[in-house]
């Protein structure tokens, strides 16, 4: 959720409700307190997930793969002693170990990068589950690492994707019927019901029967991998499954019950799988669902005990170009100020207003795609060629650029073009931003260090040495 996100977002909310867009805000874009966030991790330039979130939570920054465990331990390191001796604290163990209550929320596997900083060290992110792990590796995978988390009881709420990654091979998915991924036996649900007063739900009718007032430890997973974009929950899930925001409603009011307070972690992680599908429709719409999620927290808040952070751990190669005029559409074909036709480029044809640098978007033919505009296909992985209903009746001889329409790139499967041919676009290295309400949030100013916000959040929870 880069700044070009954030802007291109906003555009589009603000169209989606009939107005120009440009003037709209996003509720977090009312924050009083704002900085920027220098991204790098130590050895990258353009970071990951994981050392970005790890910068996070323990305030200090790691190798690119690497969650809560500090630069010294070598990547996919498989020994659990050296893992152990290096790993950091992250502000979610404090919490529970000064009797706070805490919980994660994604819209991404619960397992995957930014979640899983909080609670788990290892120094491969993609350990996700027991069979993702090599041969001789003796550090624990991260769904047994969440669900054997046993700080002060554990952690509170989960709520998010990856089914399978905590159900045994010998079991199926009750949803899609597919086999579940460990390879130890484990049913890593059922262990989860063993915490006091718990339940586990992977549906919506049973999320929305939850009792908060009665329950005091949920895992819900709701999907065998990432779950639905929020424009496709309603009509491609099966069983149903709640959003963004009603995860994070419902996670709050379990959590809240704690007279010590609680740290909660929400992530609209769907965002970032968009734009490395190359697909700007839905990263804005996920982006607008995140904005939904905040709103929700602060009604269910008060900033005079409740810090609330809003930031991103990366951005994107995501542009917004072009000499459109006010209100043009921001998915649109870009159209200059008093013009009644698209702008044309140096090869006489229409370009729109939103680009990526990279990924597979790429028009031209590669070593590995065809010629042509691509759309989105989860189904099929990041990219699909010659679908129907996106294609263009031609293209230039000179590099291959189609013929856009303004039907073709506001279609919500369109895939923006791209200027280099990747199967999945790239992050970016900018700094983000970070937006706060609340307790100690005026710490927040200038460009700081991205594992400056896990400070600020100690000094707010007093855990600041």
């Amino acid at each position: 959720m880069g700044i070009s996100t954030i802007t291109a977002s906003r555009i589009y909310d603000g169209q989606s409700k009939g107005g120009k867009g440009e003037e709209n805000s996003l509720v977090f874009e009312y924050a009083p307190y704002l900085a920027l966030s220098k991204t790098y991790s130590v050895d990258q330039q353009t970071p990951d997930s994981a050392p970005t979130m790890t910068a996070m939570v323990t305030g200090v920054k790691t190798i690119g793969d690497s969650l809560s465990v500090n630069h010294y331990v070598a990547h996919s390191e498989l020994n659990a002693n050296v893992v152990d001796t290096n790993k950091l604290t992250t502000i979610l163990e404090q919490a529970k170990s000064n009797g706070m209550s805490a919980g994660v929320v994604s819209t991404a596997r619960i397992t995957h990068a930014t979640p899983a900083a909080t609670y788990a060290h290892t120094a491969n992110r993609d350990w996700e589950t027991d069979s993702n792990r090599p041969a001789g590796a003796t550090v624990p995978d991260i769904a047994a690492q969440l669900v054997d988390f046993s700080v002060t009881g554990g952690i509170d709420v989960a709520l998010g994707g990856g089914r399978t990654y905590f159900l045994p091979n010998t079991a199926t998915d009750p949803e899609y019927g597919v086999a579940g991924k460990r390879k130890d036996g484990r049913n890593l649900t059922t262990d989860w019901l063993k915490k006091t007063n718990s339940k586990y739900v992977w549906n919506k009718a049973d999320f929305d029967a939850i009792d908060p007032n009665a329950t005091d430890h949920l895992l819900g997973l709701f999907e065998p991998s990432h779950v639905h974009y929020e424009v496709d929950r309603l009509t491609h899930d099966k069983a149903g499954e709640p959003s963004l925001t009603d995860m994070t409603t419902k996670a709050i009011d379990i959590l809240k019950k704690n007279p010590n307070g609680y740290f909660l972690m929400v992530e609209g992680g769907r965002i970032d799988h968009a734009h490395h599908s190359g697909n700007a429709y839905r990263a804005l719409t996920e982006t607008q669902q995140l904005s939904a999620a905040v709103l929700a927290a602060i009604k269910k808040t008060d900033p005079k005990d409740t810090l609330i952070i809003v930031t991103a751990d990366h951005s994107h190669v995501f542009t917004i170009g072009g000499y459109p005029q006010r209100g043009n559409p921001i998915l649109g074909l870009t159209q200059g100020v008093g013009a009644t036709t698209p702008d044309l480029d140096m090869l006489g044809l229409p370009y729109t207003t939103l680009n990526y640098a990279n990924g597979t978007g790429y028009t031209g033919a590669s070593n590995a795609q065809p010629a042509g505009t691509k759309s989105f296909n989860e189904a099929k992985g990041p990219w699909a060629s010659g679908s129907e209903g996106h294609n263009p009746t031609s293209y230039s001889p000179a590099n291959g650029r189609p013929v856009l329409t303004s039907a073709l790139v506001t279609n919500p499967d369109y895939l923006q073009e791209a200027s280099i041919p990747l199967n999945s676009e790239t992050h970016a290295a900018e700094d983000v931003a970070i937006f706060a309400y609340g307790p100690k949030a005026h710490l927040f100013h200038g460009i700081v260090e991205q594992n400056v916000i896990y400070h600020v959040m100690a000094e707010a929870l007093g855990f600041a040495k």
